[in-house]
């Protein structure tokens, strides 16, 4: 053989040899490597059957199996919701205004019902017919239907809802379901592959299957967004992002990992078209969990509460001041809150809790989240340069809604009122004020609208808009805004005049939630 025949020989040698190395390393990281996962009892009264083992893949063929492996195993827990709303259109006179319109004004001038027929996705969490879903998919329908993978289509009620995560538990009459198994979604990790379930789209691509991998963890979603959930304020701070393609209809549909064990909820995606574009972003399987095992056994959710607004410590403090990577600056305290209660101030710097230093300030939130009124947690925080440690006995977010007043209705703390209303506002500083090019520093600012709010979505409000007049009552910071709303009796609509960052006025109008939702 010729010298360059060996060279050749060599290079295709060493090549398959280098190939068969990264199939094998890949292979561990596709099937999660040291990861770990729940069981059955762990996800009690979650009683999942979807999970398999599958073995480490060294050839090409073995990594397609794994998909359709998955694929097999998941479909039969994934479902189809139609979510049916009746609305009011009215139709056009095209004789209003003239002699005509008495001869032909019948019913072509008046409200004729039509049904809208919402599309969504969810996941079957019980084998007794409990169901996992978006709040956002069922929210003020009037009829909901499933259809499962073998076409049977069922009536379904409405167990318990959760905005706040944007979760809901559906109920089918059924027995010996296939539920999905839960994953233990705080050990994944960014480069894992996932393949998404659900409906995208048009009710015929009912349980269609794509894949990707984890593009990022701890996602706030703060990009805009469209598709299956446009929403921009949530209960939920740490987001899964994946590139599995995620479209309008999967919506509540599964994120599942390649041992066939669910780690997140679709919500939403990144979009400047309303079409996919490879940032979506899932509710973590941990979160699910804890929320549907509350709603399915008390019937809500019993949420914690501190009480407190915070962000991000800058990176020039945590190097000069040597703090951990997530501190979290606390930049105000509600008053009568626990954490007010417990004598946490303005500027303190939250560095852990429970003993545990903060990676990424959002862990504070979410670990808040997790816990039950009643529950006591220990912050560790740096105020002056001192370290000192602080004891708090967490309140109630529902009992926190209200201080409770004269009239009854309550001056709303600014979270819960927030909440209410799907509006994120803070007030307007002379810094503010100037980092936007505004020409006043007097009112609120509009810093985020939850646009899965229909009374948000069709109210005209946007970020960047200054709100200066509320209820007939002129609008200087959050004190007279809280102090406004407090005002408004529940289920009563008030006026807004906004100011658009261009200065032209803008006058829309809310209501204000009624005490039975």
């Amino acid at each position: 053989m010729s010298t360059q025949g060996k060279v050749s020989l060599a290079v295709v040698v060493g090549g398959a040899f280098l190939a068969g190395i990264l199939f094998a390393t890949a292979s561990a990281n596709l099937f999660g490597a040291g990861e770990a996962v729940g069981t059955s009892s762990q996800a009690a009264p979650l009683d999942g059957s979807t999970a398999i083992e599958q073995s480490a893949a060294t050839m090409p063929g073995d990594f397609e199996t794994a998909f359709s492996k998955v694929a097999a195993s998941v479909n039969p827990a994934v479902v189809q919701i139609r979510a049916a709303q009746v609305v009011e259109q009215r139709r056009m006179n095209p004789f209003e205004g003239t002699p005509f319109e008495r001869f032909f004004g019948g019913p072509q001038g008046r409200s004729q019902p039509e049904v809208r027929q919402g599309l969504g996705s969810g996941v079957i969490v019980r084998s007794d017919g409990h169901i996992i879903t978006n709040n956002h998919v069922i929210e003020d329908a009037e009829q909901l239907s499933v259809r499962t993978l073998d076409g049977t289509q069922y009536d379904a009620e409405v167990v318990g809802t959760d905005p706040y995560s944007d979760l809901a538990v559906l109920k089918i009459d059924a027995s010996d379901l296939k539920a999905v198994s839960f994953g233990d979604s705080d050990q994944l990790g960014v480069g894992q592959w996932v393949m998404a379930f659900g409906s995208p789209l048009d009710p015929r691509l009912n349980n269609s299957v794509t894949a990707g991998i984890i593009s990022a963890l701890g996602r706030l979603r703060s990009m805009p967004q469209r598709g299956p959930s446009p929403q921009q304020s949530s209960g939920v701070s740490n987001f899964i992002q994946t590139d599995a393609a995620i479209n309008p209809g999967n919506s509540g549909g599964p994120l599942i990992n390649l041992r066939g064990r669910l780690v997140g909820i679709n919500t939403a995606i990144a979009s400047r078209t309303g079409g996919y574009q490879g940032i979506g972003f899932a509710i973590p399987a941990n979160t699910v969990k804890r929320v549907a095992t509350q709603i399915i056994e008390e019937g809500d959710v019993q949420r914690a509460y501190l009480g407190i607004r915070y962000g991000e410590a800058p990176q020039s403090l945590v190097q000069n001041e040597e703090l951990p990577q997530g501190s979290a600056v606390v930049s105000q305290v509600e008053n009568d809150t626990p954490a007010e209660e417990a004598g946490l101030q303005a500027g303190d710097i939250i560095t852990a809790i429970d003993g545990t230093p903060l990676n990424n300030y959002l862990q504070l939130g979410n670990q808040i989240a997790s816990m039950r009124p009643g529950d006591e947690v220990e912050l560790r925080i740096n105020r002056d340069g001192e370290s000192q440690t602080l004891t708090v006995t967490l309140g109630s977010r529902t009992n926190m809604a209200s201080a409770g007043s004269g009239n009854g209705n309550g001056p709303s703390s600014q979270d819960a009122m927030e909440e209410q209303l799907g509006l994120q506002l803070q007030d307007v500083t002379p810094e503010i004020a100037q980092r936007l090019g505004l020409r006043r520093d007097e009112g609120v600012l509009i810093t985020g609208v939850d646009q899965s709010n229909p009374m948000i979505r069709d109210s005209g409000l946007q970020p960047r808009q200054i709100i200066f007049e509320m209820a007939g009552q002129e609008i200087a910071d959050m004190e007279a805004f809280l102090d406004a709303y407090s005002r408004v009796s529940p289920g009563e609509a008030f006026r807004l005049a906004v100011r658009n960052p261009d200065g032209f006025v803008f006058v829309t109008s809310l209501r204000k939630p009624s005490d039975n939702g």
